[in-house]
């Protein structure tokens, strides 16, 4: 006999850093749906309703308001809980409307719909068709589950046959935040969630973004990636580049080693990395992860780079007891020796060349902080 999943509270602290765990916006629909169709069938208004995760646990999240607009359609709203983690939908306000339909041979048993604030998807290359409301299959699979032990839980046989329309108070506003639009999802955020929780900096989901983005790249019959590490360095990568299509253009935070890999794996023909001086500090040094956080700047490593190419002596020890790649930027400046960033930027054209193999063509470049680059190189990669 299968044994019954533990149930915790939202808002519990990960053990590992004792930041607080969220959940996702897939959960917090699964939970409205939930209350929304045990509200119609028993007229009950739980303060709060079990959420069955697909990693195993079972989440309690608490119903903000509820209500009956007719016998068959109810409605609930949960307000998203992110933890601890930055994320642009915490406290987002998340509205779903069940509309019990009638049997019908054949018919889909749930039918999805995207009300105000979730986005559609207009680009080919996401988990979701063209034209269908941005709801991931997780989600949509939680919801289902959730709805089929509501329908049991209130004593009915069989499975429910139900209209779900899933609304975001400010959907549209803090989709201008996300990718969303990179990704050809517009007019709302995405109804997402993998695991069902919103672990604090969770790696999975950004990785999950990148792997979204080079679908997308592919399914657009391009086959050049230019890959950032945030939004400054992507709009002054885009004046670099105006010849190439906005799908191109990949945001990858400080994932460098994944993003190269994925890159190779999917088949992009040309890979170019455009970072600004310290994170090409950081991905010189072959780092595969360049989160300030977990890898702090090795200035000792970039004076023995500079020594090698017969800096001074008193340069080198400056940018030793440097604080920041911006002073070494600086430094460099002040000494006429800004040509010493081609030591960085050739060690960061050979740690993409580690990380992406030998197929693809791959380039680096380096922005200066202000305005204008400061390296930039290509390697030709193997037939």
């Amino acid at each position: 006999m299968r044994a019954e999943p533990k149930t915790t509270r939202a808002g519990k602290r990960a053990e590992s850093n004792d930041l607080r765990i969220g959940f996702s916006t897939g959960t917090a629909s699964a939970a409205a749906a939930k209350a929304a169709l045990l509200g119609i069938l028993t007229d009950r208004k739980p303060d709060r309703v079990p959420v069955d995760l697909p990693g195993g646990e079972r989440l309690l999240i608490d119903i903000s308001r509820m209500g009956r607009d007719h016998d068959r359609i109810g409605w609930a709203e949960v307000i998203k809980d992110g933890g601890d983690d930055p994320d642009v939908t915490h406290k987002a306000r998340i509205r779903v409307e069940v509309s019990l339909l009638e049997k019908e041979k054949g018919a889909k048993p749930i039918v999805f719909r995207g009300g105000a604030g979730v986005g559609r998807v207009t680009r080919p290359g996401l988990p979701i068709e063209v034209g269908q409301p941005a709801i991931n299959p997780v989600p949509r699979r939680m919801i289902k589950r959730a709805l089929g032990q509501a329908w049991k839980e209130a004593g009915r046989k069989g499975e429910p046959r139900a209209e779900v329309t899933i609304s975001v108070a400010k959907g549209e506003e803090l989709a201008k935040h996300t990718l969303n639009p990179r990704l050809g999802i517009l007019g709302g955020i995405s109804i997402l969630g993998t695991h069902g929780l919103v672990k604090p900096f969770s790696h999975a989901a950004y990785t999950a973004t990148i792997d979204s983005g080079l679908s997308v790249l592919r399914a657009a019959g391009l086959r050049e990636a230019v890959l950032t590490t945030g939004g400054k360095s992507e709009k002054r990568a885009m004046k670099l580049r105006p010849d190439l299509d906005q799908a191109a253009f990949i945001q990858i935070a400080d994932f460098f080693a994944y993003a190269m890999e994925r890159c190779a794996r999917e088949g992009v023909e040309r890979i170019t990395l455009v970072s600004f001086f310290g994170k090409a500090i950081k991905q010189a040094m072959g780092l595969e992860y360049t989160h300030a956080r977990t890898e702090p700047m090795d200035f000792s490593r970039l004076g023995r780079w500079f020594t090698e190419a017969e800096a001074s002596v008193d340069l080198v020890r400056e940018v030793e007891g440097a604080n920041t790649a911006r002073q070494v930027m600086e430094i460099l400046e002040r000494n006429n020796r800004v040509d010493l960033t081609e030591r960085v930027g050739r060690r960061m054209l050979s740690s993409i060349r580690k990380f992406a193999g030998p197929g693809p063509e791959v380039e680096a470049v380096i922005l200066g902080f202000e305005e204008g680059v400061v390296f930039r190189q290509i390697l030709k990669g193997e037939k």
